[in-house]
Order: C-alpha cells, then structure tokens, then sequence
C-alpha cells in the first residue's frame, strides 16, 4: 500500500473527527468563538489535503 494514501486516510479521519468535536461544542455552547473557529480550519485543512492525497495518488505495484 503506498505510503501517501495511508497518510492522506489518516488525515481525512483526523478533519472528520475535529468538525465532528467543532459540530458538537458549537450545539452544546461551551467553547469559545476563536477556539472553535481555529480547530474548525484546522480541521477542513485536514480533510481537504487528505481528499487531495487519497484522489491524486496513483497506485502502482
């Protein structure tokens, strides 16, 4: 298995848990604005270049 997929499986997982916990501290109001704000970034960051990873890598053998 190419090294680069793996890398990018693991960060898309790591954004979907951070929007997750994002989602669910905006709901229960109990972080503050920029807290949320900066783990939401960091979180779409997270998806996004993991998506990007999976999508362009092409596997060879």
């Amino acid at each position: 298995m190419n090294m680069k997929r793996t890398f990018g499986g693991i960060l898309t997982v790591l954004g979907i848990i951070g929007l997750i916990y994002a989602g669910v501290q905006v709901i229960q109001h109990r972080s503050p604005a920029t807290t949320l704000i900066v783990v939401g970034l960091i979180s779409v960051l997270f998806f996004f270049s993991g998506i990007g990873l999976v999508k362009n890598t092409k596997d060879e053998m």
